[in-house]
């Protein structure tokens, strides 16, 4: 039997998905963990950006300084933070997957404000709005297709990611893979190769949803007329 085989028959087995370490109670914990680092890194990449880029000033400079850790390797810091005093398990998996999400929010929120055509900021200057009106009236409505845009982003690399979290006591998707590998090939790697399938399956879910939302939020392009 190919592997291909042995991971549909992996999948088609109801126990599989209903036992307490099976794959329905993997996912809840892949979307807890997901889930939560997504919130925590909007909470703190979306504000931070919309606010540089409203003041035009420091913000180049902290987006390029937020990208850098887009080169520390996943692997390395979630090793690296269970040995503080935040231990092996889920805090530690939270943080680091925040880590990973804040440089894609933080950028596309800098760069939807200071898109914003200039003479649109300076007409409602002129209609007498103060600065921070200008923000949420004008500003804010027009970066949103941005911030779908870094949601998407974000949302989508850290649901990839929080499959190495069953490496360090953090549950998951990632665990059937783990527990895949803990067998023999034989045994273990039509499992090894239906845990794989499950994540890819549930990032395109959350790439084809939040995809869907961006083109909803964009503006209408309108074709010129004839």
């Amino acid at each position: 039997m190919n592997p291909l085989e042995q991971a549909a028959r992996w999948l088609n087995d109801p126990l599989n998905w209903t036992n307490p370490d099976g794959i329905l109670a993997r996912l809840g914990e892949h979307l807890a963990l997901a889930g939560s680092a997504t919130a925590l890194a909007c909470a703190v990449g979306l504000p931070l950006g919309l606010w540089l880029g409203h003041r035009h000033r420091g913000g180049g400079a902290l987006v390029t300084a937020s990208n850098v850790t887009l080169a520390v390797p996943t692997l390395a810091l979630l090793t690296i933070l269970p040995l503080t005093p935040l231990g092996f398990g889920r805090p530690a998996v939270v943080l680091a997957l925040t880590v990973f999400g804040v440089p894609p929010l933080l950028a596309h929120a800098y760069t939807g404000v200071r898109e914003v055509d200039p003479q649109v900021r300076d007409a409602a200057r002129g209609m007498g709005l103060s600065g921070w009106q200008v923000f949420a009236r004008v500003e804010l409505p027009l970066a949103v297709p941005y911030l779908v845009g870094g949601l998407r982003t974000a949302a989508l690399q850290i649901v990839a990611t929080t499959a190495l979290a069953a490496l360090v006591g953090g549950g998951g998707l990632g665990q059937i893979i783990s527990a895949g590998f803990g067998l023999t090939i034989a045994a273990g790697g039509g499992q090894i190769l239906a845990g794989g399938l499950l994540v890819a399956a549930l990032a395109l879910l959350v790439e084809g949803g939040l995809a869907g939302a961006q083109r909803l939020v964009a503006p209408h392009r309108r074709r010129p007329a004839p």
